[in-house]
């Protein structure tokens, strides 16, 4: 792929937002954002005090959103910092791994409640009630509960990322997140994209595991949480 190719991601949610789920992006100019519903991710075209003040006008009070950026972010008055920390951006297409013991089906509307339960225990990142709109979710459920999932999320250009990797505590251990994380992948790769995604810098087990899975870090970024005042 082209070095112009790669810079999509440099910026993954503008990109986004501006390419294959520009029908989705809300915003203008200086401001972008998915809608609250689907998740809280937004960018800016630079952090200058006139993004900020347009960033805020799409944001209700108290409302939170997430910005990946190369440089870290000072908030303006007006705006609050929940979180500040560092992550890693993945790429490549992660190794099949075959399961034995269990089923990887493909997760709908129908399963909404239980995808939102299993994230909120597992905390992989935001996850809402229509996150699954932005792409193809697999699981694998034992005993009728859903215990594992993964699915798509920011699709720049022509990579698309993976995200929402969890497992319920009590099953992990049976290399259910490496068969979901090489189902994705598959899937990305079938459609001639490629697949990404996005690890907090100090998941040591994490990145770990997408590293022996065939993934490699193609850079870090600064990961801001920021709450509108008021």
């Amino acid at each position: 792929m082209s070095d112009s190719d790669l810079a999509l991601l440099d910026r993954p949610i503008w990109s986004a937002l501006t390419t294959r789920q520009r029908d989705l992006a809300q915003g203008g100019a200086r401001a972008l954002r998915f809608p609250s519903a689907i998740g809280p991710f937004a960018d800016m075209v630079d952090l200058s005090a006139a993004s900020f003040a347009a960033l805020g006008e799409l944001m209700a009070p108290s409302e939170y959103v997430v910005l990946f950026t190369h440089d870290a972010v000072t908030a303006p008055s007006g705006f609050k910092v929940l979180l500040a920390e560092t992550g890693e951006q993945m790429i490549g297409t992660p190794a099949e791994s075959p399961l034995h013991d269990a089923e990887i089906i493909t997760l709908g509307v129908d399963d909404v409640p239980a995808m939102v339960a299993l994230t909120a225990l597992t905390r992989p990142g935001p996850f809402s009630k229509r996150t699954h709109e932005l792409g193809t979710f697999l699981g694998i459920r034992v005993g009728g509960e859903l215990v594992a999932m993964a699915g798509e999320r920011m699709k720049p250009g022509n990579f698309t990322e993976m995200t929402a990797i969890c497992v319920h505590p009590d099953h992990r251990g049976r290399g259910y997140a490496q068969a979901l994380l090489g189902a994705i992948g598959r899937q990305v790769v079938a459609r001639g994209e490629t697949p990404f995604l996005h690890v907090f810098s100090n998941n040591a087990s994490a990145i770990a595991l997408y590293q022996r899975q065939g993934m490699s870090i193609r850079r870090g970024l600064h990961v801001t949480v920021l709450q509108k005042e008021g």
